[in-house]
């Protein structure tokens, strides 16, 4: 049995890979909160990237290729791995709107694809994600909707003290 389950699951990875279909993996988080404090907590998180594609109304963000052929090299060299002449990654990042105990929320999904080079004959091929910059930005994104969240109930309580002071 356990020889056949594995069978199928190589089959399967050899399929996508040879169909050319979407082998990364997706991360996902969802959050507290209302779809434009969301959308702006992205936006600020990728402040220093270069975006390629933002449509808010559909809630889907691309980032332009970014060159990381140092990083993967210097990263890469402490183990066994081979030295990439190129690398690049881009983010793919979406939002999407729901309900969860009666409380608005959003689901944010960001997707890794890497691309590397080893040698000028071959040309780029994709490598998988270890999933640690797409937990990281989920993490920084969280942070900024919770800290404006924060400052936002603050600011309702003032705005409510200074309406009772008034008299109105």
């Amino acid at each position: 049995m356990r020889f056949v389950l594995l069978l199928l699951t190589g089959c399967v990875s050899a399929y996508i890979e040879t169909v050319g279909g979407d082998a990364a993996k997706q991360v996902t988080r969802s959050y507290y909160t209302d779809m434009p404090m969301a959308w702006q907590a992205v936006i600020d998180v990728m402040k220093n990237s270069q975006l390629d594609v933002t449509n808010r109304e559909g809630g889907f963000m691309l980032t332009k290729w970014i060159d990381n052929t140092s990083e993967k090299n210097f990263s890469d060299s402490f183990g066994n791995a081979n030295v990439y002449l190129k690398a690049q990654y881009r983010l793919r990042i979406s939002l999407a709107p729901g309900f969860l105990h009666k409380k608005n929320t959003v689901t944010i999904g960001i997707i890794k694809e890497q691309l590397t080079q080893e040698d000028l004959l071959e040309g780029f091929k994709p490598l998988p994600t270890d999933l640690i910059a797409e937990n990281t930005l989920l993490y920084r994104i969280g942070r900024v909707i919770t800290i404006r969240s924060k400052i936002a109930a603050a600011d309702a309580e003032k705005n409510k003290k200074e309406l009772q002071k008034s008299g109105l």
